[in-house]
């Protein structure tokens, strides 16, 4: 039963600011045949649901609050019976999208949370949203990022509560540590390496 990364992506919209665009979002489950954490909820309950299979989920983990990242999360919760993990930073964003519902447990950088025997270092990694993580999972090789890095650059800032130079700052100190092989698991489209965004940020500038 060793522990894999499984993947899934849904579609629906994100609204902020009096603006609603269409997106696709990743969903990404980390656990064995026995037990799961969910990392981010977009969208459609049923279709996380059939990455997840017939494993118990231990925790609906966030990396932020955006609402196309969080909009199922209390009726996930509702059906797994797991605790929803936010960082208590993106309090804004989440009353956006749930002002009448709130997540159970806070996550804090440097935490460790684990499943299957893996564990997950969480990074707080502000810049895209206020308390945005990263999940770096050091025994698989991978860093599930959310929208602070994604293949190609830095994630989306100009919109509230978001700050460019806090996220060029995060992503030099708390990604571009970590080795160059690590895979990266964004919050949208493809995946990419430490290494080539570490390569591509020296080339074109910041971070």
């Amino acid at each position: 039963m060793s522990v894999r990364v499984s993947h899934g992506v849904t579609s629906g919209t994100f609204s902020l600011d009096g603006e609603t665009f269409d997106v696709e979002n990743n969903v990404w489950v980390v656990g064995d045949d026995r037990e799961c954490l969910v990392i981010d909820a977009p969208h459609d309950v049923d279709s996380i649901l059939e990455i997840v299979g017939d494993r118990e989920v231990r925790a609906i983990v966030c990396t932020h609050a955006h609402d196309d990242h969080v909009r199922m999360a209390p009726a996930l919760r509702e059906r797994v019976g797991a605790p929803i993990l936010l960082h208590p930073e993106d309090r804004p964003l989440w009353d956006l999208a749930h002002s009448d519902q709130q997540w159970d447990l806070d996550l804090a950088d440097g935490q460790t949370l684990t499943v299957a025997g893996t564990a997950l270092q969480v990074l707080h990694t502000p810049g895209h949203a206020p308390g945005a993580v990263c999940l770096y999972a050091p025994d698989l090789g991978c860093v599930f990022t959310g929208d602070t890095l994604f293949n190609g650059g830095p994630g989306a800032t100009g919109r509230s509560y978001s700050d460019l130079s806090t996220l060029e700052a995060s992503i030099r100190a708390k990604l571009f540590a970590l080795p160059d092989e690590t895979l990266v698991h964004t919050g949208h489209g493809d995946d990419t390496t430490i290494g080539t965004e570490r390569m591509n940020a020296t080339s074109t500038g910041p971070p």
